[in-house]
C-alpha cells in the first residue's frame, strides 16, 4: 500500500489482487445469507471505499487492521441501508392486478366522452388547437412544430399549456 500511495501502479494493482479474495472471505464469512451477486457489491463498494482513502493509510502502521476497519464500516453501511429498504417495502407479489370489481379500475380522473373532447379542441383558439394537434394529436417535436407554426418553441410551449389546463377545466367536472 506504501508504494501504491507513492504512484506505483502495478503494486497498487498487485494490492487489490491480493486483497480482494480476502476480503470477499470477510463477507462471505459474516454475510452467509446473501446472495453472490450481493456479496460481490458489497465487495466493489468495500474496494472503491479504500481507493477513496486510500490517501489516509498511514504507512507506519499495519495495513490489515486499516482495511478490516474499512471493510466492518462498509458492511454496517450495508446493514443500514438493508434495514431501511425492508423497513419501507412491502411485499405483494400475490396481489391481483386489479380489483374484481370493476368501478375500481375505472380512472376516476378521466373522462370518457370523445365527443365532448373534440368539442372542446374545437373550442380551443386556433393558435391552442394547432398547438394541441401538432404536438400531442401528431407527436410532432417541439422543433418541427414550432417551424411549421411560425413560432418559436417557447410561445408554443406557452400555448399548449393554456390549452391544456383550458381542456381539463372544459373536461374535468368538478364535484
Amino acid at each position: 500500500m506504501q508504494a501504491a500511495q507513492g504512484g506505483d501502479t502495478e503494486a497498487y494493482v498487485l494490492l487489490l489482487k491480493e486483497i480482494t479474495p480476502r476480503v470477499r472471505r470477510i463477507v462471505r464469512g459474516q454475510r452467509r445469507f446473501l446472495k453472490i451477486e450481493d456479496i460481490e457489491d458489497l465487495l466493489q463498494d468495500i474496494l472503491l471505499s479504500l481507493h477513496a482513502v486510500r490517501a489516509t493509510y498511514d504507512p507506519r502502521r499495519p495495513f490489515m487492521p486499516w482495511l478490516m476497519a474499512i471493510t466492518r464500516h462498509r458492511l454496517a453501511d450495508a446493514a443500514r441501508r438493508h434495514i431501511r429498504r425492508a423497513a419501507h417495502e412491502l411485499q405483494v407479489e400475490n396481489l391481483p392486478v386489479t380489483f374484481s370489481d370493476e368501478r375500481s379500475n375505472i380512472d376516476s380522473d378521466g373522462y370518457r366522452d370523445p365527443e365532448a373532447l373534440r368539442q372542446a379542441i374545437e373550442d380551443l383558439s386556433p393558435a391552442q388547437r394547432a398547438a394541441i394537434e401538432m404536438l400531442k394529436l401528431r407527436e410532432m417535436s417541439l422543433k418541427e412544430a414550432a417551424a411549421a407554426r411560425g413560432t418559436t418553441i417557447g410561445a408554443l410551449k406557452v400555448s399548449v399549456h393554456r390549452a391544456i389546463a383550458t381542456l381539463r377545466k372544459a373536461l374535468i367536472k368538478e364535484p
